[in-house]
Order: C-alpha cells, then sequence, then structure tokens
C-alpha cells in the first residue's frame, strides 16, 4: 500500500527544524519523525537509549527534511515585515533582523508584539514550495497518496 505523504506533515517538520532538531520522512508510512541532535549523535556513537534515533540512521526507509541551512529564514522574515501594517511592530522586527542571531531575536520581538501565530501562518505559507520541491526532489510527489490533507 501507497503511503500518504501529507504536505502539511512535511511543513510543520521543516517549520519545527532548528539547530537542536532535525526532521525526517518515513517514505514507507508517510510519518515525520522529529529528533534530537543529541539522541542522533548518541546513536550513531551506539548508545541504545533512542531506539527511534537508531531506526532512523539504520533505515533506507528515512530521508531528511530540509535544514535551517536549506530554508532562508532571512528572507522569509524579510517578506513577513514587509506585510506588517503596524509602524512599531515592522520597525521592532527589521531591527531584530539586524546582525548575527536574528532568527532567535525575531522570535523574541514576535513574542514580545503578540503576533506569534501570524509569523507562524506566514512562515509555513513560505514553506510550503520548499516542502514541495523537496518531495519532488525525492521523487515522492508521484506517490497517488500524496495529499495536501
Amino acid at each position: 500500500m501507497t503511503p500518504i505523504i501529507r504536505l502539511k506533515d512535511v511543513i510543520e517538520g521543516i517549520h519545527a527544524i532548528d539547530d537542536e532538531v532535525r526532521g525526517f520522512l518515513n517514505v514507507r508510512t508517510g510519518r515525520v519523525v522529529m529528533l534530537s541532535v543529541d539522541d542522533l549523535d548518541a546513536a550513531a556513537n551506539g548508545s541504545p537509549e533512542n531506539a527511534m534515533a537508531q531506526e532512523v540512521l539504520r533505515s533506507s526507509d528515512y530521508r531528511e527534511l530540509p535544514d535551517q541551512f536549506e530554508v532562508d529564514d532571512y528572507s522569509i522574515m524579510q517578506q513577513f515585515c514587509e506585510t506588517v501594517d503596524d509602524d512599531p511592530l515592522r520597525r521592532g522586527l527589521l531591527r531584530s533582523m539586524q546582525g548575527r542571531g536574528a532568527s532567535m531575536r525575531i522570535r523574541h520581538t514576535v513574542h514580545e508584539y503578540g503576533v506569534e501565530e501570524a509569523w507562524s501562518a506566514f512562515r509555513k505559507e513560505a514553506l510550503r514550495p520548499i516542502a514541495i520541491e523537496w518531495l519532488e526532489k525525492h521523487e515522492l510527489d508521484s506517490y497517488p497518496g500524496y495529499s495536501e490533507l
């Protein structure tokens, strides 16, 4: 049976990835699995503590989702700023994007102004074409079960 690979799950997986977390898609089941870098490192060094991390590393059924180096978060943040009508918020967001650590600062600014939901929705929509391209690259878009549901 061909798995149902939900675009929404792939997007949410990519959205959750950061310096400490990696995401993987099981191409047999369509399930997205999130694992800490520490768990993956421990499993790679033979630690039996995290069975899922061991399975991901030894099975050919898993494909690693795009990580933070494959997603241009700076551009996504810039595009988000362009959509903000509230001048103080827009200025705060633009200031938070200056220099190293912009990602962390913009999350703080978004939280400070209470617009986490708007930022999250905007970022997930911006991740959609990245997820689709990744699925196509791995020839997963041809699965009959490929679904945006």
